[in-house]
């Protein structure tokens, strides 16, 4: 595998943003190199001058001169790493907000393929890697690059005799990492694929621990995030192995030449062909280009590391949001109206691509008709709801809001016309009233607290330690289910929308709850179109209208009333669960 820096091109644009910071660092490096450059001269004069007796008076000049040089190399290495470090946190800040901006842009289609623990591992350990590569290495190559430049000219200047027994010696120590960097570049790409498995794992191990305790699947999955870790530490060692007898090889072939030119020097020196102040800088500048070589080796593999997670990352940033607003949007009609319409929709999802979720659905809900969609499992309901959050676009048909079609309107103003009350409720870890506000930003203490009572969640609230100050804990684990859903539903009621979608709104709360929350919704539904998706009959029986879906068509219409008179579909899931509901209840009485 040729070795590609290419990726790392990505990040120029990057760099660019702080262009002074970056020229400050360049400065800085040339200086810290040009007083490199000059401690050998210095030395050489000390011994063939000031040690020859012949202007022993200017040897204290020297020193104080080589003091001066040497504070300035100082200052100057001390400013390179300040500006490139700094740079290096800029960068790596600067690509971690893209990208994360980008990953919340991408649509539903990538996340049901994605892992969110892959996800989060390159935006942790690539972006380290790239912050390395930034922040130190390629300040180092170019340093490095800047001294192997400089020492072969003055070593040239020096001596060109030893300087051409010098070059013979170049490509053995230039072939190995070469030939090295191919393979660490590759042994890097799957120690970092190793890891992000490892993370994807554990990921989504911790979200699901309490399913993964009920079911004693500790021993499982521990074991195999620890075969896991164990694969990227395999690859990992490689790695490392590599590296290190590329070292040991540059190091032995470098110094062994040093060695070998310094022979042949004593015996010029000795042969009054050179002087021993020219031998000794001749050395320093060769020592200066075999340290330079050594170092480039490992900023070598460093970079060859940052290439490999940058091309992580900018497959990423390449990937085009499958649901996007267009470049021209239809404007949403003010005031709003709350009307939704369904056109002939047929949809597949993209990872069952030979059955349709719908099939040639149509419908309209009128401003502030209540509509609630029901059927068996399968049959097509939450589809609808993706649908006209347009979390996917449908094959053919077309969904309107206002009689705008979704997929001509800019994103956010369709979306921000509506409210989503999910089943499945996700909770974020902060406090309960941030958790309300979560669809209204900036919305007062008043409204928030207007909202809970709306939903029946005021008084749990209330009695919570720090009331609407507690904190939730992560997906809402310190709230019961029923909690969570009714913090879910003030959240839908302060949104205050033209349209509710409820997705089981109350399918977690106990009977009494629940009966106090659709008091609630009813007010909060009044004017407003809602779209009700229902599994417990009972809920619906007032909706203005049901629509019967089974295998992702329309089967049945109608009021609750007329349904169950027409012998159908609907009647005989209302007949069933009546009776269950009727044998239950005997059943708690006995």
């Amino acid at each position: 595998m040729k070795p590609n820096l290419r990726p790392l091109l990505w990040l120029l644009p990057y760099v660019l943003r702080y262009r002074g910071m970056a020229l400050a660092a360049g400065v800085a490096l040339i200086v810290a190199a040009s007083s490199m450059v000059l401690v050998p001269v210095g030395i050489r004069r000390i011994i063939d001058l000031g040690f020859a007796g012949t202007e022993a008076g200017y040897i204290n000049q020297y020193f104080i001169s080589m003091i001066g040089i040497a504070v300035l190399l100082a200052c100057a290495s001390a400013s390179r790493y300040y500006c490139v470090s700094w740079l290096g946190e800029r960068v790596v800040a600067d690509v971690q907000s893209d990208v994360f901006n980008h990953l919340l842009k991408l649509g539903q289609g990538f996340y049901e393929t994605a892992q969110t623990g892959e996800l989060v591992s390159r935006l942790t350990a690539d972006t380290g890697q790239i912050r390395n590569a930034v922040g130190s290495a390629f300040s180092q190559t170019l340093r490095n690059l800047l001294m192997l430049i400089a020492a072969f000219v003055m070593m040239f200047l020096t001596s060109a005799k030893l300087s051409l027994m010098v070059l013979v010696a170049i490509p053995l120590i230039v072939l190995p990492l070469v030939i090295s960097g191919r393979g660490v570049r590759k042994l890097t790409k799957e120690a970092q694929d190793a890891l992000a498995g490892a993370a994807a794992h554990a990921g989504e191990s911790l979200i699901g621990i309490r399913t993964l305790q009920a079911f004693t699947n500790e021993g499982p999955a521990g074991g195999r995030f620890d075969t896991l870790i164990e694969t990227s530490f395999g690859a990992a060692k490689k790695r490392l192995w590599a590296r290190a007898t590329l070292t040991a090889v540059a190091m032995a072939l470098i110094f062994s030449s040093i060695v070998g030119v310094l022979w042949y020097g004593a015996t010029a020196v000795l042969a009054h062909q050179i002087s021993a102040g020219n031998l000794v800088q001749f050395v320093l500048y060769a020592v200066f280009a075999a340290g330079a070589l050594g170092e480039l080796s490992e900023v070598y593999g460093e970079v060859q590391q940052a290439a490999g997670a940058a091309g992580r990352l900018n497959e990423l940033m390449a990937m085009v949001p499958e649901i996007k607003s267009p470049v021209r949007p239809k404007p949403m009609p003010l005031p709003p109206q709350g009307r939704l319409e369904f056109r002939g929709v047929t949809f597949r999802y993209p990872t069952r691509p030979d059955t349709a979720a719908l099939d040639d659905v149509s419908f309209t809900v009128a401003r502030g008709e209540t509509v609630a969609i029901v059927g068996p499992s399968g049959a097509g309901k939450s589809t609808l709801f993706n649908l006209v959050l347009r979390f996917h676009d449908p094959a053919s048909g077309s969904i309107l809001i206002d009689g705008v079609p979704v997929n001509d309107a800019d994103l956010a103003a369709m979306r921000g016309r509506l409210a989503l009350v999910p089943q499945d409720v996700t909770l974020f870890a902060d406090t309960v009233a941030a958790n309300i506000a979560y669809g209204a930003p900036g919305a007062s203490t008043a409204a928030i607290e207007a909202a809970a009572h709306t939903a029946n969640a005021d008084a749990f609230i209330r009695a919570l330690p720090l009331g609407y100050a507690t904190l939730v804990g992560e997906r809402g684990v310190t709230l019961s289910g029923g909690q969570r859903q009714r913090i879910a539903v003030a959240r839908a009621v302060l949104r205050n929308v033209p349209i509710l979608l409820l997705d089981e709104a109350t399918s977690a709360l106990d009977a009494e709850s629940e009966a106090e929350v659709q008091k609630g919704l009813a007010g909060a539904m009044a004017g407003r179109t809602t779209l009700v998706i229902a599994h417990r009959l009972a809920t619906v029986r007032s909706a203005d209208r049901i629509i019967v879906l089974e295998a992702g068509r329309i089967v049945e219409e109608g009021t609750h009333d007329a349904l169950t008179r027409t012998g159908g579909l609907y009647a005989r899931l209302a007949a069933m669960q009546f009776r269950e509901g009727a044998t239950l209840t005997v059943m708690a009485a006995q």
